[in-house]
């Protein structure tokens, strides 16, 4: 088992140095063991034990822990990996804090980089509430930078190739040394003259420029799944504008509205129903018809059902868009109370009322007493039969 060096002892410096004498310490040593400076045997090595040690006692919270438990309290974040992973990512995941520092001083690019992807491109579609629910097929018309079928998107006329770029002899980087903190550095970047590419375009596509995409509107079928719900965006792969000298296509966006129903409301799974029932129907029971989005469906009302009561239509609801079983309707049930009343019926209100054992008079001023108290909505039963007595016009 390797024994890891104290990291104070690494970058040489005492237990107590400051943050300011951490990084100084640093600075010094990193000038001197970076592989891009050092050739000799273990300089590698050495500049990563330094860089080590550095972001772990440049850190309060990490050097804290260190100073407690030692390379314990670290070894389960390192998992045995250089600092730099290959000079691209910190040993704590992601990318080194000093990476760009590394990048700019020795070598301006480290990494290296394909042809960029394609641009994302944004469209929106725009569906019924049924569509929603069942799923639904849509053609847009996009116009988008496509690869040049000419030349393939090489850019070049057919039967032409790129030259070799002769200032950077086909690198596409430029070396030049550069004075910096750290002393005389060599330092790469991209090349002027072929923008980093390598080559010249000495004979351009005539169809494209040159620029080996062309912009077309193009049609394209979107599957819209069941069970989509209002503003959920689809992402088509690849659907998006082709990436320059061939570089992978972005992505195209689809957003999705749903149109609102005029009789439903839906609520994830469930679809929200409003049943209007006269007061007969409530105290007497009834069956009934309820709509759905599958087509009418039979629905009992039970004797003495109240006001705000709910049904619930299992399967009637919609689908996840994941799978699954679908949710249900659920049906709620509004008293409807009568606005106008023929004579007829107007005395055989009244008789019903005598049955509560109350006079026309009686029950005529508990319902304005009650209509006082609370005009909102949940109304108490001879405060709706008051409305159908005498009207809103009568008080």
């Amino acid at each position: 088992m390797v024994t890891k060096q104290d990291y104070y002892a690494t970058l040489e410096i005492e237990r107590g140095a400051s943050k300011a004498d951490v990084k100084k310490s640093y600075l010094r040593l990193a000038r001197k063991y970076h592989p891009d400076v050092n050739k000799e045997t273990g300089a590698e090595a050495r500049f990563k034990e330094i860089t080590e040690a550095y972001e772990v006692l440049s850190d309060d919270d990490k050097r804290a822990a260190y100073d407690r438990f030692g390379h314990a309290a670290v070894n389960g974040n390192m998992g045995g990996g250089s600092p730099f992973s290959g000079f691209g990512g910190s040993p704590f995941g992601g990318a080194s804090p000093f990476e760009d520092l590394f990048e700019s001083f020795f070598g301006g690019g480290m990494r290296q980089q394909g042809p960029p992807r394609g641009a994302d491109l944004q469209a929106q579609v725009t569906i019924d509430f049924e569509e929603a629910i069942f799923g639904a097929e849509r053609e847009l018309n996009v116009t988008r930078l496509h690869t040049c079928k000419t030349c393939g998107g090489s850019r070049t006329e057919p039967g032409t190739k790129p030259v070799t770029c002769i200032v950077c002899g086909g690198s596409g980087q430029v070396r030049r040394v550069q004075n910096t903190i750290l002393g005389q550095i060599m330092t790469a970047a991209p090349c002027e003259r072929c923008g980093g590419e390598g080559v010249i375009i000495a004979s351009p596509c005539k169809t494209c420029g040159g620029q080996g995409r062309v912009r077309q509107t193009s049609t394209l079928n979107v599957s819209v799944p069941a069970g989509i719900e209002d503003d959920a965006t689809l992402r088509l792969s690849g659907q998006g504008e082709a990436g320059p000298r061939g570089g992978a296509s972005g992505h195209l966006y689809v957003h999705v509205r749903v149109r609102p129903h005029k009789q439903f409301v839906r609520q994830g799974k469930q679809i929200l129903f409003v049943q209007p029932l006269n007061v007969i129907q409530l105290t007497l029971g009834d069956e009934i018809e309820v709509p759905t989005v599958d087509g009418p469906v039979s629905l009992k009302i039970p004797a003495g059902t109240q006001d705000g009561q709910t049904f619930r239509l299992r399967g009637h609801g919609a689908p996840d868009v994941r799978g699954g079983e679908r949710g249900d309707e659920v049906v709620t049930a509004r008293v409807k109370i009568p606005t106008k009343l023929t004579g007829q019926q107007r005395a055989l209100f009244e008789q019903l009322a005598e049955t509560f054992g109350m006079g026309k008079a009686e029950a005529t001023e508990l319902a304005q007493s009650e209509q006082r108290q609370d005009r909102q909505h949940d109304k108490g039963f001879f405060g709706r039969m008051k409305d159908a007595f005498i009207g809103p016009d009568e008080e």
